[in-house]
């Protein structure tokens, strides 16, 4: 995604020549200032909003999970920390990676953990004061917007103590430390849509598909055009509501008058 930026004062001959330049990077110029001499100057520029979100549906937010799992390995005050952070499909994956460090480091004094998992998360000291293990590196997974990551940290203790605050800023770090070589990858819960639509309306319901940027998964052809489309799940009832209006109200939705729910894909 491309954010609002501000651009350096670069001169450009022909106001198309440098809106030019913005499309094709995916954004749309704005704001443009004449100096009293020399060519004008784009102030900033934006994405291009997509349809739906110009007629207020609020888009997706997104989350994101990690492509690889990464590792960090801290010294601090004599105690080693072993930072982990594992992408996983659900809390039984997370405890089971929990096992394997415990089996792996038979002599650490503590295996902390902070999993963050919609309904499945959970977090636990392992035997560190209260809130200063698991607490800390489920905000750390927070702050960087994961979700289906597992943190770790193995401490193997070295004779000095270190006080609450110093145990918070030693796990935070030892998963701050390990998320700064990762990979993050977008997480998007998809379901598919079934609409049955007259074949006066498919070449319009069509192009509605690729305006909002969906996937047309099937098609098949009977009696009307029954598409299938692959949308993120959190747009199931606004596309619904916009395929009735782009076909005046003769989109139809087996599976929904049914009663039963669109299938749902993986992200």
């Amino acid at each position: 995604m491309i954010c609002y930026s501000l651009l350096k004062l670069t001169y450009f001959a022909d106001i198309q020549e440098a809106s030019r330049i913005f499309q094709a990077a995916g954004v749309a110029a704005v704001h443009w200032r004449r100096p009293q001499s020399g060519a004008p100057i784009p102030l900033a520029f934006r994405p291009p909003v997509p349809p739906m979100a110009r007629r207020g549906v609020a888009l997706p937010v997104p989350t994101y999970t990690l492509a690889a799992p990464v590792q960090s390995d801290l010294e601090i005050r004599k105690s080693r920390f072993i930072g982990y952070a594992l992408p996983v499909p659900d809390r039984a994956a997370a405890m089971a990676e929990v096992a394997r460090l415990r089996a792996d480091h038979t002599t650490a004094t503590h295996v902390c953990w902070a999993l963050l998992a919609g309904g499945q998360s959970g977090m636990s000291d392992d035997g560190e004061p209260s809130g200063t293990a698991g607490r800390p590196m489920l905000e750390v997974l927070r702050h960087h917007e994961l979700e289906g990551v597992l943190a770790a940290v193995v401490r193997y203790y070295g004779g000095v103590k270190l006080g609450a605050g110093g145990l918070v800023r030693a796990y935070t770090d030892a998963i701050a430390v390990a998320l700064k070589e990762a990979q993050r990858i977008e997480r998007i819960a998809y379901a598919e849509l079934v609409a049955q639509v007259d074949y006066a309306d498919e070449a319009r319901v069509r192009r509605w598909i690729e305006q909002e940027g969906h996937v047309l998964a099937h098609a098949e052809h009977g009696a009307a055009a029954r598409l299938t489309i692959r949308l993120p799940a959190s747009l199931l009832a606004p596309a619904r509501a916009a395929l009735r209006d782009t076909t005046h109200g003769r989109a139809r939705f087996p599976e929904a008058d049914e009663g039963g729910d669109e299938r749902e894909a993986q992200s």
